[in-house]
C-alpha cells in the first residue's frame, strides 16, 4: 500500500489547523515564494520553491523544510510558521515538492539511504548547493525540518549527509533506515507501526553505513512525536532517541528532563542548554498532527537561527523526600494503544498520600501472552508474567499528589487488555 492511502487521512489535520489558525501563516510582506528551476542534479524531478526575505545579510542561515505525503512545498509554506521566522531571524527557507504518487519522498529506497545514491535526497542537496552558490548561503549553518513524510527525510539527510547539514528537527518522523524496503514499496507496515525495535547500536550502524569512512562531526537532532500518533506510532520516538544518542556517542539518560509547556515533556542529551547534541519532545495526547502553534519557534531555537541562545531554565530544586517503601495510596491510570501482533501501554502513577517517595517500583501481571520487548522513563523486569517497573535517575521521586509516567512496547498474541491489579512499593493502587 502506499503512503498516501495510510498518510492522507491523518494529515488532513494539519491543513485543519492551518485553517482554525493553530498554525500561523506567513504574514503578507514584499518577500514572496519563488519556484526555481535548473537548480542542478535531480533524479527524480523535485520541485523547488526559494523564499528570500528581505533584509538578509551575509552568508545567511538556510533551512529546508520538507512537507508531509500530499502536501507540498509551497503548502508548508502558508501552513507553517517557518516563513514568518524567517522574516524575524533573516533565515532562507527553501521548500521542496515531491513528485512521486501521493507526494511523498523516498525514505525506503537503497539508494535514498546512502551517500550520493540518488533519488529524492540527491535533488534537495541540489537545491542547498544551488543557494549556496547564488545567495552565499553559509555551509557551517544549513539546516533541516520536516513533519511526516518530511520528518523521515530529515532523518534520512541527517544520515546521508553529515558533511551538509549541521542540525535537524523532526516532527512525526521515524529513525533512518527503519523505513527500508527493496521490493520497491514505498510502506513498510512494521516500522510505521513501532514494531521495528533495534539496540542504540544497532540503530546508530545504520548511520554509519550511509556514508563509509566519515569522520567527521554528526549533526545535531532534535525529534518531536505526539504520543497518540497512530499513522507512524509512538514507540518509534523512543527508537529516533537510541539512534540519534548512539551516533553522538551518548547514554540514553537524558541530561536535562523538563516541561517547556504544558502536554510537552523535553528530554536532553550531552548538555542541558540549547545546544544539546540531542533533543526530544513528547507532546502528551497528540495525534499525527505536528507542528502546531508554538513548535516550529522551538525547533528553529534549537538549530541555532534566532541568533541568540535562550538561557537554560534552572529547574526548581526539589525537596528531599523522606524515604519509605510504604506509599500510603496511590492511582494508576493506565492505556494500551493495539495493532496486529504489538501493543503500547502508558502508565502514570500518582501519589494520592501524605508521605513523599524517594523510589518506586509498580508491580502488575501482564496478561497471558503479552510481553515487554522496550519501555521508557522505567526498566522493567521480567518480560513477562508477574513483573516490576522501576523509576530510572530522573524520576525517583514522587510527592504528595504529584505523578510520574512511563511506558512500553510489548508483543501479544491476542489479548490485549490491561492488568487488573497494581502495587506500589509492595502496597496496593486503585
Amino acid at each position: 500500500m502506499n503512503l498516501r492511502a495510510r498518510l492522507a487521512g491523518a494529515l488532513i489535520a494539519v491543513a485543519a489547523l492551518a485553517v482554525a489558525g493553530l498554525i500561523t501563516a506567513p504574514p503578507a510582506a514584499s518577500a514572496q515564494l519563488a519556484e526555481v528551476t535548473g537548480f542542478g542534479t535531480n533524479p527524480t524531478g523535485l520541485r523547488m520553491h526559494l523564499y528570500v526575505p528581505e533584509g538578509v545579510g551575509a552568508r545567511p542561515p538556510l533551512l529546508i523544510a520538507v512537507h508531509y505525503c500530499t502536501g507540498s512545498g509551497p503548502a508548508f509554506y502558508s501552513g507553517t510558521e517557518f516563513a514568518s521566522l524567517a522574516d524575524r531571524y533573516k533565515f532562507i527557507v527553501i521548500y521542496p515538492s515531491a513528485t512521486r504518487s501521493g507526494a511523498c519522498f523516498d525514505v525506503s529506497s537503497p539508494q535514498a539511504l546512502k551517500h550520493d545514491g540518488g533519488s529524492d535526497p540527491v535533488g534537495i542537496v541540489s537545491m542547498v548547493r544551488y543557494v549556496q552558490q547564488r545567495y552565499a548561503a553559509d555551509p557551517a549553518r544549513t539546516y533541516v525540518t520536516g513533519a511526516s513524510s518530511g520528518a523521515m527525510m530529515t532523518n534520512v539527510l541527517l544520515g546521508d549527509y553529515p558533511d551538509v547539514f549541521k542540525a535537524g528537527a523532526a516532527f512525526m518522523g521515524v529513525p533512518f533506515g527503519c523505513f527500508a524496503t527493496t521490493d520497491g514499496s514505498s510502506w513498510n507496515s512494521a516500522c510505521a507501526n513501532g514494531q521495528l525495535v533495534k539496540t542504540p547500536q544497532q540503530w546508530g550502524d545504520l548511520v554509519r553505513a550511509a556514508y563509509p569512512g566519515y569522520t567527521g562531526a554528526r549533526p545535531r537532532m532534535q525529534v518531536w512525536h505526539g504520543t497518540e500518533d497512530a499513522t507512524l506510532r509512538y514507540p518509534n520516538f523512543q527508537e529516533e532517541i537510541k539512534q540519534w544518542t548512539n551516533v553522538h556517542g551518548l547514554s540514553q539518560t537524558p541530561t536535562l528532563t523538563d516541561q517547556p509547556q504544558p502536554g510537552w515533556t523535553r528530554t536532553r542529551y550531552g548538555s542541558a542548554g540549547t545546544s544539546a547534541q540531542v533533543e526530544a519532545v513528547s507532546v502528551q495526547g497528540v495525534g499525527h498532527s505536528l507542528p502546531t502553534s508554538g513548535m516550529a519557534a522551538a525547533a528553529i531555537t534549537f538549530l541555532g537561527l534566532t541568533g541568540t541562545s535562550t538561557p537554560t531554565p534552572t529547574p526548581t530544586p526539589t525537596p528531599t523526600p523522606t524515604p519509605t517503601t510504604n506509599p500510603g495510596a496511590c492511582r494508576v491510570s493506565y492505556t494500551t494503544n493495539a495493532w496486529n501482533t504489538g501493543l503500547t501501554a502508558a502508565v502514570t502513577i500518582t501519589n494520592t498520600g501524605a508521605t513523599a517517595l524517594s523510589s518506586w517500583a509498580l508491580g502488575f501481571t501482564l496478561p497471558t501472552g503479552q510481553t515487554v520487548t522496550s519501555a521508557w522513563n522505567a526498566t522493567i523486569s521480567p518480560a513477562a508474567g508477574q513483573v516490576t517497573a522501576r523509576n530510572v535517575a530522573y524520576n525517583a521521586a514522587i510527592a504528595p499528589g504529584a505523578s510520574v509516567s512511563f511506558g512500553f512496547q510489548a508483543t501479544h498474541t491476542g489479548t490485549t487488555t490491561s492488568p487488573t491489579a497494581f502495587t506500589l512499593n509492595g502496597s496496593p493502587c486503585t
